[in-house]
């Protein structure tokens, strides 16, 4: 069995690409069966954000199992492999384990050392297991990961004071507006990228927020978590006539289609108010023809790029520090994955002794007679047991403590010679 990871990122793809591949969550299920549908692919996760769409599987044939992946992302994206093929990146083996603990971590994201993106390899975690496609070897890979993540925000200082998407397009939108608390400001969605957006704003002195989501519950919790700030609250169709009294607006629904567009701003915007549009959400929520309007400018999470650059040069020797945390759970991972070859040697050992018990216990019961009471039968039994397990226990421990992969192989080889064992090797 061989790991592997086929994606792309902001760091490979612009966000109209990225737009394409997006995967929401409602569709993980649908897509995860897809992929296990194939003959090569046995364990698939999807980590899908707005910077980055990654596809980890386990394949009995690494080169056909991305071949399979590549297909799928063709079809989904409608774009031909060959012009996909450019933005895709694929790792295998150690360079795939060790990109996911660089994600959780925090160290491959457009904002480096970001926090959101443990939450969100923590989701694909949980909807992997969920919806089947996260079986052994990849429910220890993202455990492992996790731990990673965890370490380098407690080990190191590289999350003291990151910025996130939200606080970056936040950022943006004051370096265009010096003050903003003199500007109307509407956020449309009310997830947790809108928190941290209203976090972010009202940090830097913004005072007329209203939040417009689809329901009201979101949103009204959302205020909640700022009450002692006027956050006004408004239903998605009241969206329109929100955005014309507004300076500047905050996009970040789920929408996979745009929300705003050229033709909707012109019917409610007055010709010379000046509106900025900051889209965070991928797909895009605010279509590129607004641009075409005199006094309307759109960025979005391509545009942050400028922003972030200033806060990643502070980091970067953090990040050599949190590298190091990284190559140890990459190494307890290995050793875990190697050990796996031991399985069906230690399994086949206990099969064949476990046998050889059963039928010399069953021997030795009809040697007794009939007036042996099942209580002592009882006593027997476990006994024997007893003894199989204090015999076995010390071969087993030291097999799969064995770190040198050439030491391990010969000492199975040596078990199944000796014991005569008929084991089907599992890995190459």
């Amino acid at each position: 069995m061989n790991i592997a990871v086929v994606g792309l990122s902001h760091k490979t793809a612009s966000v109209e690409v990225r737009e394409k591949l997006s995967i929401p969550e409602t569709m993980v299920e649908s897509v995860i069966a897809q992929l296990l549908s194939y003959p090569h692919i046995e364990e698939v996760a999807i980590l899908s954000t707005c910077n980055r769409l990654e596809i980890y599987i386990v394949a009995h044939e690494t080169e056909m199992g991305i071949r399979e992946v590549t297909q799928f992302l063709s079809e989904h994206s409608k774009l031909p492999i060959t012009s996909l093929r450019s933005h895709l990146f694929m790792l295998l083996h150690q360079d795939a384990v060790m990109h996911v603990m660089r994600v959780a971590g925090g160290l491959d994201s457009l904002v480096l050392g970001e926090g959101q993106i443990l939450a969100q390899v923590k989701n694909t975690h949980k909807l992997g297991q969920q919806f089947n496609g996260i079986k052994t070897i990849l429910n220890r890979l993202f455990k492992q990961a996790l731990t990673a993540g965890k370490r380098v925000r407690t080990e190191t200082n590289i999350g003291t004071g990151a910025v996130s998407i939200s606080s970056a397009a936040v950022e943006l939108a004051h370096l265009k507006v010096e003050n903003l608390s003199g500007c109307a400001i509407a956020i449309l969605g009310a997830g947790k990228m809108s928190r941290l957006l209203v976090q972010h704003l009202v940090s830097k002195g913004a005072r007329q927020i209203c939040i417009v989501n689809r329901s009201l519950g979101r949103a009204q919790e959302l205020a909640k978590t700022f009450s002692d700030y006027p956050i006004t609250i408004h239903l998605l169709t009241e969206m329109m006539a929100v955005v014309s009294e507004c300076d500047i607006v905050f996009t970040s629904t789920s929408a996979t289609e745009p929300i705003l567009d050229r033709a909707k701003l012109e019917m409610v915007i007055e010709p010379n108010r000046s509106l900025m549009l900051f889209d965070i959400s991928v797909p895009r929520n605010v279509h590129t023809d607004v641009n075409e309007l005199e006094h309307v400018q759109a960025f979005n999470v391509d545009d942050l790029k400028a922003v972030v650059a200033q806060n990643q040069e502070s980091r970067r020797k953090m990040a050599q520090e949190a590298e190091v945390l990284l190559e140890e759970e990459v190494e307890a991972f290995d050793i875990w994955l190697r050990s796996l070859e031991t399985v069906t040697t230690i399994s086949c050992l206990r099969n064949k002794i476990e046998t050889i018990r059963e039928q010399e216990l069953e021997k030795a019961l009809s040697r007794l007679g009939s007036e042996f009471g099942d209580k002592h039968q009882e006593v027997i039994e476990a006994l024997t047991k007893g003894i199989v397990n204090k015999i076995l226990h010390d071969p087993m421990v030291q097999l799969r403590a064995q770190q040198d992969v050439e030491a391990r192989r010969k000492c199975m080889q040596t078990l199944q010679m000796l014991f005569n064992l008929d084991v089907e090797e599992i890995f190459s």
